[in-house]
């Protein structure tokens, strides 16, 4: 299943065509599903479930939109997406792979269900093939759509993260808060978009393998850990403010950096 990961994810970042594209992403989607329900428990199925009709969903709307693409000018490669209506299928498409507000409904439920390690892969693996094609097609999507659904995953992923116990529920909506800073600069700066999507994928690595080498999952259970490895829950601190994007740290650079970006769009 690992290896069906690797081959799905490179086949979708090194494709040209729409249809290797969507071959990539449907690999990726099917050997991540036995990951997801590997605990037989109903929540994991639950949570399979919810995935696999997302993804399915989302894989659909891509193929759809790549055709009508290719009905309309005769073009199958990905970087000639000129259709006004082309685009803002597969502006919806990627955003429900990525589930981007208002299609962000599915991560935080799906990433509950999960063991940690497959959550880890669905918040930074699985992510990657999806941006790259936002990436790549970015100069032919509207701003407008982009920017609006960009400032609602911002603001709602951080609102709805306040409330939460569950410390999956709350990377899940930080991963959708992400995503909307990775979206609203896609369409001036694309490159400033991998850099967040590397550092975010590195913090959330960090964060999920010590969330697992504690065996926490609720935020009650993480006060306890301390006291049986500090130095890992000191650096999991810094690990988090990082995440939150606090001044000193990693995780403040890309946010200086969009918000710079934006500044001289006339936009902050």
């Amino acid at each position: 299943f690992t290896a069906s990961l690797l081959l799905g994810t490179t086949l979708t970042i090194s494709s040209n065509h729409w249809i290797m594209a969507w071959a990539g992403l449907e690999i990726n989607t099917l050997a991540i599903l036995p990951m997801i329900s590997k605990s037989h428990h109903p929540r994991a199925i639950e949570a399979e479930t919810k995935y696999f009709l997302t993804q399915a969903t989302g894989s659909a709307l891509l193929l759809f939109s790549s055709m009508t693409n290719a009905w309309q000018t005769g073009q199958w490669d990905i970087t000639q997406l000129t259709n006004p209506t082309s685009c803002l299928i597969l502006t919806s498409a990627i955003a429900m792979k990525l589930g981007l507000v208002p299609f962000h409904f599915w991560f935080p439920e799906v990433l509950q269900g999960t063991p940690l390690t497959t959550g880890l892969l669905l918040s930074t693996l699985m992510k990657f093939p999806p941006i790259t094609l936002l990436y790549m097609t970015s100069p032919s999507l509207n701003p407008t759509v982009l920017t609006s659904m960009a400032i609602l995953s911002t603001a709602l992923g951080g609102w709805m993260g306040l409330n939460q116990t569950q410390i999956r529920k709350i990377l899940a909506f930080s991963s959708i808060s992400h995503l909307g800073w990775m979206t609203i600069i896609i369409s001036y700066n694309p490159k400033l978009t991998l850099l967040n999507f590397y550092l975010y994928a590195l913090m959330t690595t960090a964060t999920f393998l010590t969330l697992h080498s504690t065996k926490a999952s609720k935020l009650s259970t993480q006060m306890t850990t301390w006291t049986k490895a500090p130095t890992l829950n000191a650096a999991l601190l810094l690990t988090l403010l990082s995440l939150a994007g606090l001044p000193p740290l990693t995780g403040f650079l890309p946010k200086w950096l969009i918000i710079q970006e934006l500044t001289k769009q006339d936009m902050a």
